[in-house]
């Protein structure tokens, strides 16, 4: 019992409602002390108006009444005796033995509402029963002053009996308040919660269910932003995981394919091998070509078979001359590059650059066949441009083509598989392997322009990670 009550306490529900009480009885209090106040006050002034009925009773009489009539008019009043100010003279009108000492006295013509709080509260602390002094201004303006004896005792059981009754009330206001306050707020905020954590814990099971995505209904507006934002982030982490799943499938028969594949390539290097030894000029030219592709792709199989995932191996450095592997590439892609097609090399024949080779052609050549593709496209031909440069700290690498521009859905999505694809059946995985193996590299893959005019991407390889001993 005391664990659940435990448990309640330190929900939001729990602590809202203690809240609550403790702020709803603290308002209490500061309307307490000034009711308290303004009942001693009022109670002050009524026995002055008492005792002044009594006094222009006895003038009225021209001051002949017995004394069983005066103390009868005192006890009806509550006071000991009566002093009345009229045209600058002061006239005990009313009078009987007073018990004791005048312990204070109290002016309220001249008490404030931080003076009427202050006596209030020291009457209540003080249970002696005390003999005052009260003046005020009479009634209907009957003379300057009014001045009256009377004891705390009965002052301080009206006090405290006013008190506990506006203690009570205030308790029962407290008690409603807090409990539709409690509420109000377990249906507009604890029950949406709720229903987005069970939301939350039902995708957790499937998160690639996308039935299971929350449909924002909160009313209050940050519960609903909060809903809207956690349908973003459910409806993308759910295409991450159907993506993923797809690279993995893919994965799986990449390697069955690159099994089967390498067998093949197998058998054409030693075919191609025996083509190097051909009389006919052509074909020995053309053999060492031949030859050299069927080895990458073989090699690019056996990379494939060896890592069996969908991250590449780390890069074997070396250096070499940049200028005959674009060359190589460039070569590589004109077989199926049309006439109205162009190519222009801009890279110094001595440029000489430390990577692998063998990656940074699969690079150079997804961007090559990208640029081709595009420039095909549009029906008419084009110009695919390469460059290359270093600076002080990092050669770069350019290759731009004059074909339309990427799609604005291609820019958003660039370097995510099938996200990125620019022309319809592309997958985009051609980006995605060029810019994981530059980063491989410690270099970068960025795109530098896409419109109208044609497209540049820029390739960034840092000497800092490279460094020649």
């Amino acid at each position: 019992m005391n664990v659940g009550k435990g448990r309640f306490f330190k929900s939001l529900s729990g602590r809202f409602l203690l809240l609550t009480v403790a702020f709803v009885m603290l308002a209490e209090v500061f309307i307490f002390v000034p009711s308290i106040a303004r009942f001693r006050a009022d109670y002050l002034l009524l026995r002055l108006e008492k005792s002044q009925i009594a006094s222009l009773s006895l003038l009225a009489t021209d001051q002949s009444i017995s004394p069983e009539l005066e103390s009868e008019l005192l006890v009806n009043a509550g006071v000991f005796n009566v002093v009345l100010r009229r045209d600058e003279v002061r006239q005990l009108v009313l009078s009987s033995p007073i018990p004791a000492a005048v312990y204070d006295t109290y002016d309220l013509r001249l008490s404030g509402p931080w003076e009427l709080i202050r006596d209030a509260i020291q009457v209540l602390s003080d249970p002696m029963n005390r003999v005052i002094r009260v003046i005020g201004n009479p009634v209907q303006q009957a003379g300057l002053l009014i001045e009256i004896t009377m004891e705390t005792g009965p002052l301080r059981e009206a006090m405290v009996d006013y008190g506990v009754r506006i203690l009570m009330l205030s308790a029962l206001i407290s008690a409603v308040t807090a409990v539709l306050l409690f509420l109000s707020v377990r249906t507009m905020i604890v029950v949406p919660i709720r229903r987005v954590i069970m939301h939350m814990a039902a995708y957790a099971e499937a998160p690639e269910d996308s039935r299971r995505v929350i449909s924002p209904s909160a009313g209050v507006t940050e519960l609903r932003a909060a809903e809207e934002a956690l349908q973003s982030l459910q409806t993308q982490l759910t295409s991450a995981l159907r993506q993923k799943e797809h690279l993995a499938q893919l994965g799986g028969a990449v390697a069955k394919i690159s099994h089967d594949l390498r067998n093949i390539l197998t058998t054409a290097q030693l075919f191609a091998d025996r083509i190097e030894d051909s009389a006919d000029p052509v074909v020995a030219r053309a053999a060492p070509k031949l030859v050299g592709s069927i080895s990458r792709a073989v090699n690019l199989c056996e990379a494939t078979l060896a890592f069996g995932k969908a991250e590449e191996p780390p890069p074997r450095i070396e250096r070499f001359h940049l200028r005959p592997l674009i060359e190589d590439v460039v070569e590589a892609e004109s077989l199926a590059i049309n006439s109205d097609i162009g190519c222009l090399i801009d890279v110094h024949p001595n440029l000489i650059i430390r990577a692998d080779a063998e990656q940074l052609f699969r690079v150079i050549s997804n961007l090559v066949r990208n640029a081709r593709q595009a420039i095909e496209a549009t029906g008419r031909g084009g110009t695919i441009e390469l460059s290359a440069g270093d600076g002080e700290s990092e050669w770069w690498i350019r290759v731009g083509d004059t074909g339309p521009g990427l799609p604005q859905k291609a820019r958003e999505h660039l370097f995510e598989a099938f996200q990125g694809n620019a022309r319809k059946g592309g997958t985009g995985l051609g980006l995605v392997i060029a810019a994981e193996l530059v980063r491989g590299h410690g270099g970068k893959l960025e795109l530098s322009r896409s419109d109208s005019e044609g497209t540049e991407f820029l390739i960034r390889l840092p000497k800092q990670l490279h460094e020649i001993p």
